[in-house]
């Protein structure tokens, strides 16, 4: 006979109790979510959903006996210090609901407290998010909240709004009556039925995150990152507040007396992305999609769980994790980044390729015992070589599953940085240097992958800017904040005369080796006049030396500007490709 028996039962609320039990702090937010909001259009829309009468879905909650560690909706004290029930499944919505009706402040994804502003027009029923306009037009009343937050009768609310917008123009009786029946409406949201599925008090935490993965992977899918995280905030709810607090403290600009911190110009990375870094560094796996059921204590030989099992793995994780949260080793990535020529985020084009790069640096940091000033220039080579071969853009799960496996076997440093280099010169021929990199090139993308790593290479190679005394490194300063750009991407033949004379074909126009890093002011100088125009007159303030270097390190050949514009194209692509080989190989 079965064991199995229904554990939830099925419970019906209107918004406002839902909102009184949270206020009391019957209902609260379990470590198996972060208390983040939507954003306010979301939010918007979801008003207008309930407004029509239309079902935004049912919430599924988890009946508590002293649950320690749930936090709260809001950022206030709450009367009950332990909930009653947990919100399993509908945060998103209830956390956005309280925020409008009680005006109250939550957490953002950025890891800010922030208010919502919903602003509704009686005249059709229309929600919009606020903003300045809206907040001065008498038709919109700016911010919803307030209606709720006043405590003033819907009489009260219906006359006053009125009142205000018969002083700008003269209504009808069917217009004010129009006018009234929306605000009643809109008053008597707090009215809006919802049903609730609430899972017994005797399913234990790891049944709940099992069913949470279970109703989210049907509707809203969840990646195998999110599945983790679950499983990190019922097993191990220290490591995901310290990947939250890293990656809140890497957007925070820090100041002198700040501790060490993450903050850095190449990414402000989310808890899933430093996770991703934790599997390949502890696991040696690309893919996730195993290592969910590893944790959860699964032998992928017998396919039998076991809590000793989860334990165990749960120790490689954490390991891993305090080597990924490590602050030293953070910047000591990132400084190989900028020693291969990368400065910001501007420069990075695909952020998977750098979390790979940072999982490669501290494998051979940690298990290889690489020296650093070693490493340091093998990770650069590895992390320009990624970006340059857009090697984590498809299917980067498997490509990284791929590259761990190469060191599977290896046991000392000189064969890890073997291994590596070994990868990168059999894809780096030159037949790919000469022939391929050009074709690649033919692109007028503006964050196409080559182009970022010619301007790599170019700062690399402290390459002078174009009509310029000043160098590439100095202008690329990612600290600098300036009204303009010290440098810009300037159309070495102008738009507006290729659109006249050439074609106007923007892709043909917008390609990438028509375009060089000149200071602004020069920028502006040089307007619309044709190189064969603009190019003498700058001509006159360089020696020849400088000239010919300046040309050099841009890629152009000798008297470029009376070339006609297809031919300039094609040589230009070529004179490209060899400074992207001349500053990788300067990493060596």
């Amino acid at each position: 006979m079965s064991e199995l028996k229904t554990c939830f039962k099925r419970v019906d609320y209107d918004l406002d109790g839902l909102l009184h039990y949270i206020d009391i702090g019957d209902i609260g937010l379990p470590d198996i979510q972060r208390p983040f909001v939507w954003s306010n259009a979301k939010v918007r829309d979801l008003l207008d959903s309930m407004y029509r009468g239309f079902p935004v879905g049912y919430l599924l909650f988890w009946e508590n006996q002293a649950i320690a560690g749930a936090k709260q909706i809001g950022t206030a004290d709450k009367a009950h210090k332990v909930p009653a029930r947990l919100i399993v499944d509908g945060q998103q919505r209830l956390t956005s609901l309280y925020a409008v009706f009680r005006g109250k402040k939550v957490f953002d994804d950025d890891y800010k407290e922030r208010q919502i502003e919903i602003a509704f027009r009686p005249r059709d029923g229309k929600f919009e998010v606020a903003d300045a306009a809206i907040r001065r037009d008498a038709e919109w009343m700016p911010n919803i909240s307030d209606i709720w937050v006043s405590k003033k009768s819907s009489r009260k609310i219906v006359n006053d709004f009125l009142d205000r917008l018969t002083q700008k123009e003269e209504l009808s009786e069917e217009q004010e009556e129009a006018i009234a029946h929306n605000l009643d409406r809109l008053f008597d949201l707090q009215k809006f039925p919802f049903t609730a599925l609430e899972i017994a008090p005797s399913v234990d935490e790891e049944q709940v995150a099992d069913i949470f993965v279970r109703i989210n992977s049907e509707g809203v899918k969840l990646n195998q990152t999110d599945f983790i995280l679950t499983l990190l905030s019922v097993f191990w709810d220290e490591g995901r507040k310290a990947l939250e607090d890293f990656c809140r403290r890497s957007r925070l600009v820090p100041t002198a007396s700040d501790c060490p911190s993450p903050f850095n110009y190449f990414i402000q990375p989310d808890p899933d992305q430093l996770l991703r870094v934790s599997i390949a560094y502890g696991f040696e796996r690309g893919r996730l999609k195993s290592v969910y059921q590893v944790l959860r204590g699964k032998d992928m030989d017998t396919g039998v769980f076991s809590a000793e099992k989860r334990e165990s793995q749960f120790k490689v994780l954490q390991a891993a994790q305090a080597e990924v949260l490590n602050i030293t080793a953070w910047h000591q990535f990132l400084s190989a980044l900028i020693g291969a020529g990368f400065r910001s985020g501007e420069m990075v084009s695909s952020q998977s390729a750098l979390l790979y790069g940072y999982a490669f640096y501290l494998i051979g940091r940690n298990l290889f015992k690489v020296q650093e000033h070693a490493l340091q220039k093998l990770i650069g080579r590895w992390f320009f070589f990624s970006t340059l071969k857009g090697r984590y853009t498809n299917s980067p799960e498997s490509v990284m599953d791929g590259d761990l496996n190469r060191l599977k076997g290896i046991k000392t440093a000189a064969e890890f940085v073997v291994t590596l280099d070994g990868v990168m010169a059999s894809e780096l021929t030159n037949d790919y240097w000469m022939i391929t990199l050009p074709a690649d090139l033919d692109s007028s993308s503006a964050r196409n992958p080559e182009l970022f790593a010619y301007i790599a290479a170019q700062n690399k190679l402290s390459a002078p800017v174009l009509f310029s005394h000043k160098k590439v490194p100095e202008l690329l300063d990612p600290s600098l904040k300036t009204t303009k750009k010290s440098l810009e991407r300037h159309h070495l033949f102008p738009k507006a005369w290729l659109a006249k004379n050439v074609s106007e074909d923007l892709k043909l126009i917008n390609q990438q080796a028509n375009f060089a890093l000149i200071e602004w002011p020069d920028n502006i100088d040089i307007s619309d006049d044709p190189p064969s125009q603009y190019v003498p007159k700058i001509r006159t303030r360089f020696t020849p030396d400088e000239w010919r270097r300046m040309h050099e390190m841009h890629a152009l050949s000798d008297n470029w500007e009376s070339m006609n514009y297809p031919d300039f194209l094609i040589e230009r692509r070529k004179l490209m490709a060899a400074i992207i080989r001349r500053g990788f190989e300067s990493l060596k």
